[in-house]
Parts: C-alpha cells; sequence; structure tokens
C-alpha cells in the first residue's frame, strides 16, 4: 500500500494542512477542497467520481516536478527559452489563475474576515484581467518579434518584409517597459498585509494565502528569466539579424 494511502480516510482539511499541494491536485479534478474539508478523500473523490488514486498519482506527480534553473536555460537557444515561458503562461492562465480565482469567489469566511474576502474580490479579477492582457500582449509583440527575427536570420523572410520589422520599437525599448510593469501582485501583497495569516484563520484562507504567495514567487522568478536572460537573448539576435541586414542592403 502507497505511504499516501494510510491517509485516505482522514479529512480533506488535514490532508490539504499537511501538503497544499492536495487543493491544487483537487481543482485539477474539479474538486473544490473548501467544500469537502469535514469529508474524507475518498469521500470526496466518490461525490465527483473520480478515483482516489487517480488524485494520489497526480500528487505524486506535482509533488516531483522540477523547474529548469536559470543557468540551465541559459544554455538553451533563444526559441527554446521562448517554449519555456509560453509554457509557464499557459500554467498561469489554465491552472493557477483559475485555482485561485475559485478560492476568491468560493470561500466563506466567518465575520471577521468577511471584509478582506470582499476587498479580494473585487482586486483579484482586476489583476486577472491585466495579467492575462500582459501575456497577450507579450506573446504577440515579443515573441512575434523573436520568431521574425529568427526568419530573417534564416533567410526566410523577403528582404522588403525584414526592413519592415526595423521600423519597429526596439527589443530594447520592450525590455524597459517590461521592467516597469514587474510588480502585478502589489495590491494584493499590501491587501493581505504581505501574506501574513491571521491566528484565527481557516485551513481555507491559510492554503489561499499561501497559493498567492507561491503565485508571486513564480511570477518574480518568471519576470527575473525574461528581463535577465531572455531580452538579452533577444537584444543581441536583433543586433546581430540588423547587422546582416545592413550588410546584404550595402552589397545589393
Amino acid at each position: 500500500m502507497h505511504p499516501f494511502e494510510d491517509n485516505h480516510k482522514k479529512s480533506v482539511a488535514d490532508l490539504v494542512s499537511e501538503n497544499h499541494i492536495l487543493a491544487g491536485v483537487l481543482h485539477y479534478f474539479g474538486i473544490s477542497f473548501f467544500q469537502h474539508e469535514t469529508h474524507s478523500l475518498e469521500e470526496a473523490c466518490q461525490a465527483h467520481k473520480v478515483n482516489p488514486a487517480q488524485v494520489i498519482a497526480a500528487l505524486e506527480d506535482w509533488a516531483s516536478r522540477k523547474e529548469p534553473t536559470k543557468e540551465e536555460l541559459y544554455l538553451h537557444p533563444i526559441e527554446l527559452v521562448v517554449g519555456y515561458l509560453k509554457k509557464k503562461h499557459r500554467y498561469f492562465v489554465r491552472q493557477a489563475l483559475p485555482f485561485l480565482s475559485s478560492m476568491v469567489d468560493g470561500i466563506e469566511l466567518a465575520t471577521g474576515h468577511k471584509n478582506l474576502m470582499t476587498d479580494l474580490r473585487l482586486m483579484f479579477p482586476l489583476f486577472v484581467d491585466d495579467f492575462i492582457h500582459h501575456i497577450h500582449e507579450e506573446e504577440d509583440t515579443l515573441f512575434r518579434r523573436i520568431d521574425l527575427l529568427q526568419d530573417i536570420d534564416a533567410a526566410v523572410l523577403p528582404l522588403a518584409e525584414a526592413i519592415q520589422v526595423f521600423t519597429l520599437p526596439s527589443i530594447a525599448i520592450m525590455a524597459s517597459d517590461h521592467e516597469a510593469h514587474d510588480d502585478e501582485m502589489e495590491g494584493i501583497r499590501k491587501l493581505t498585509n504581505d501574506y501574513q495569516i491571521p491566528v484565527s484563520a481557516t485551513v481555507s484562507l491559510k492554503v489561499l494565502f499561501h497559493e498567492l504567495q507561491q503565485l508571486e514567487k513564480e511570477l518574480k522568478i518568471h519576470a527575473k528569466i525574461e528581463n535577465e536572460l531572455l531580452f538579452p537573448k533577444a537584444i543581441e539576435l536583433e543586433k546581430e539579424v540588423k547587422r546582416k541586414i545592413t550588410l546584404q542592403i550595402k552589397s545589393n
């Protein structure tokens, strides 16, 4: 018997307290942990027609995932760095943000914390909208520019179209604009008093604060990879491609 299976009769609240990753795993399977805190894992799974063994397997998989370091990414060509960042964008949009939104919308707290949840329900959707807009803008401008530069470098793009690419704002300007938008979660951090968990907090509130803080940590790492790795690589690519285009124009 797997060691986690020894606990499958314990309440969801106890299991999530021991391992916050389980809350996200349950959400992945369509189970809101905060609606089943007093139920056992087995009961919560049965209510949603989910096999507990699948939840346990997913929990193991999620717990064993390891993100590449900035140093490891540095060794990869720029297209693989972009691919990694796009994958993280999908994770934020499809998994992290919906999970947090479900908690912000669904967790019901006692009187002492109702004002906090009311404010979060106003602020968090605004953050989500701004962040998703930022992701789309980044993919439509920076990532698209990198694709075009690589096409120019590979002589796939005609010279006339290649020249037009350099009439757009440079990647260095994009980098400067990007750094100005790095602290997307400042308002939420202030609202939650730097994610300090109140003494009287319920399991649900503890998980919410923990997941908000984890998201901010991930966003900071994500921004650091973009600012310290992707943009320098992209700027160098742009310089090299511009040099080649300049030589090509002179030779014509």
